[in-house]
């Protein structure tokens, strides 16, 4: 054998020998990692990954388990239940040593959903200040697991995350909603409460039910197969990418005010339009343009309020914004979503005029300022209001945007990275708040969340462990005749998925903003959840966790008698009003408004001008406006559609 062949079989056996040492390593999932919260009172899977064979020891309370890494290199050890408390060390020991510390036993809640689970306390800053300020508690913890996804295979592990304690640093990063639900519960119980929140905004149930389950819709199964070929996935991004390229180097290159320095104190103005702020510029001369548009306001700014930080409050803007005052540059935002909170160092005001400007771009539909939101300048206790007159002056006028293809969203693909690798941690249960991306096909909506719980509570291997989920609030303006809508009809899936085990639902059809698809209001959502929670996960069987549902609608003459569960110490009527947004129809379903009055703790509905009433609904709209029909522990009622059984 010549001198080469033997180096080079040298080499092989030399660094098949170095990758067979790094791998025999044991590894842990990111999961099981200092600070995390194991469920109490529950047998726990611990694992990871080691060379084939090799033993693996865990030395725990005084304790030693063992396991044997299968072929595969995956080993897993069983731990008995213990009782909440802690903080405990775990040391997993083979041809290496991790230990993990600072482990508390409590209940641990899977967190999912879209954008309204996802929502962050940074976004609610101004909101809940003293909540913030108030949140050191190391028994409240959370592990935010990244947004990725994968049409391949479901993922032995995530890509990254860490627990971290609620503090008021760290709670920013904490769920909103969660973190509600998780401090109420904590209140209550003293037992740690550990968060894993796996939410992305935008996400369709479909997004988060395995390849497997959804072989019962073909369409959705069809569309896993079709995106697991890269190089479609790469195409269409590289489309995406080109597209909004163009156009934004389009828009910067022909934007006047980026030509002539439109944000400067100095420009002279005295020729642009007018307009009443907040509003949307489609009302006006612009009518529907998309592009970018400049406005500008001079304000006085009293001494008083200079030489300190100060917050610039701009409400929310469609779609995109830069700021900037006195030519200084305060904030941008890229998207519509974000409330506009810009901090000012303590140089940027100055006693006198002051002249604020803002490029908001629009990339499609209608652009503008959003009512009913805080147009305001903050500095200590003073403030100054900047709704109202602007001047402004189109920059640039573009086409729309061409719409971009959300992969991330495609049926499977979260489930594989976001849920598959959390599947061996034992949880409490799931709450759930998502809905909203599937108002587009609200009839399939019941069947699709009925898979997603069954392919959970299967592949978690834990019983049929509670899952709570948040029904649609109220959103977009309320309408003053009965109409059809999605959101109300995705509102009645939703009631339709009650029968399913172990499951409940919180109403919030009060809790939401008309003019907001993220209403700020998490803190009575996760009260609500945690209500939800005590009578369903931790057996409290006297307490009214829900609001007024329907149960049954009887015919008498012309009027319906509806009868509901849930109804606590008694239903009412709020601000001592006649119940509002009851309406009725024949059986051609035409609805119209209704009386509607309660009478021995039922509902009793009449029109005079339907004497056969077939149908009955309740604030079936996108917003019904201000729900009055509560129970008297202060749940309001679920929205519904019911026909009309005769006696």
């Amino acid at each position: 054998m010549c001198k080469k062949v033997l180096q080079r079989l040298l080499l092989i056996i030399i660094t098949s020998g170095f990758y067979s040492f790094v791998f025999a390593q044991i590894r842990l999932p990111k999961l099981i990692s200092d600070g995390m919260i194991l469920q109490r009172d529950a047998k726990v899977k611990v694992w990871g990954r080691a060379a084939a064979g090799e033993k693996v020891t865990l030395d725990f309370q005084q304790q030693q388990y063992n396991a044997i890494a299968d072929n595969a290199g995956k080993w897993m050890i069983l731990l008995p239940a213990q009782k909440a408390g802690g903080p405990y060390e775990m040391t997993f020991s083979g041809s290496n040593t991790i230990t993990i510390k600072n482990i508390l036993f409590g209940d641990v809640w899977l967190c999912s959903g879209q954008s309204n689970m996802e929502l962050t306390m940074d976004r609610l800053v101004d909101k809940y200040p003293e909540v913030i300020s108030t949140s050191e508690n190391h028994n409240i913890r959370q592990f935010l697991i990244p947004d990725v996804y994968d049409f391949e295979k479901p993922h032995d592990d995530v890509s990254g995350g860490a627990w971290i304690a609620a503090s008021p640093k760290n709670v920013l990063q904490f769920s909103a909603a969660a973190y509600f639900f998780a401090d109420d519960l904590y209140k209550k119980y003293g037992v740690p409460i550990g968060l894993i929140n796996s939410a992305l905004g935008g996400s369709p149930a479909e997004a988060w039910i395995s390849e497997d389950a959804l072989k019962k819709y073909p369409a959705y199964y069809n569309e896993v197969q079709k995106f697991k070929d890269k190089n479609l996935i790469a195409s269409i991004e590289a489309d995406d990418n080109k597209n909004s390229r163009e156009w934004y180097n389009q828009l910067y290159n022909t934007d006047e005010g980026i030509k002539n320095n439109w944000k400067s104190e100095a420009l002279d103005d005295k020729d642009w339009q007018k307009m009443n702020i907040p509003g949307y510029w489609v009302n006006g001369p612009l009518g529907k343009m998309n592009g970018s548009v400049w406005f500008r306001k001079e304000i006085n700014v009293p001494a008083s309020m200079t030489g300190k930080p100060a917050k610039l409050l701009m409400g929310r803007i469609v779609d995109a914004d830069s700021v900037f005052i006195n030519g200084k540059f305060v904030g941008t935002t890229s998207y519509q979503y974000p409330p506009r909170r810009y901090i000012l160092e303590p140089d940027v005001l100055k006693a006198g005029k002051n002249e604020i400007v803002v490029r908001v771009i629009s990339n499609s539909g209608d652009g503008g300022f959003v009512l009913d939101k805080p147009y305001m300048l903050v500095a200590g206790n003073d403030t100054i209001n900047i709704a109202g007159i602007w001047k402004y002056k189109a920059g640039a006028k573009m086409y729309a945007m061409p719409s971009q293809t959300f992969i991330r969203w495609k049926p499977a693909g979260l489930y594989n990275a976001m849920i598959a690798p959390l599947t061996n941690y034992a949880i409490k249960g799931v709450i759930w708040y998502q809905g909203e991306a599937n108002t587009g096909k609200p009839a399939e909506y019941t069947g699709l969340m009925r898979t997603l719980i069954e392919n959970w509570r299967m592949e978690w291997q834990q019983g049929n462990f509670p899952f709570i989920y948040v029904q649609l609030p109220n959103f977009m303006e309320a309408r003053n005749e009965p109409s059809e809508s999605n959101w109300a009809a995705l509102r009645q899936a939703q009631l339709k998925l009650l029968p399913t085990p172990i499951t409940a639902m919180v109403i919030a059809i009060d809790l939401g903003e008309w003019n907001d698809i993220h209403p700020l209001n998490k803190q009575d959502i996760g009260k609500r959840l945690a209500l939800q929670a005590e009578k369903i996960a931790y057996g409290e069987k006297n307490i009214i966790a829900s609001g007024p549902l329907y149960q049954s609608a009887k015919l008498k003459r012309n009027k319906v008698t509806l009868s509901f569960t849930n109804t606590g110490s008694g239903i009412v009527s709020t601000g001592n009003e006649q119940l509002k947004y009851f309406a009725i129809a024949g059986a051609d379903k035409k609805f119209v408004w209704a009386n509607a009055e309660i009478k021995n703790n039922k509902v009793i509905v009449w029109s005079d001008a339907v004497p056969k009433p077939v149908f009955v609904r309740y604030a079936w709209a996108d917003n019904p406006g201000a729900v009055n029909f509560y129970n008297k522990e202060g749940l309001p009622a679920s929205p519904f559609e019911a026909e009309v059984s005769k006696n």
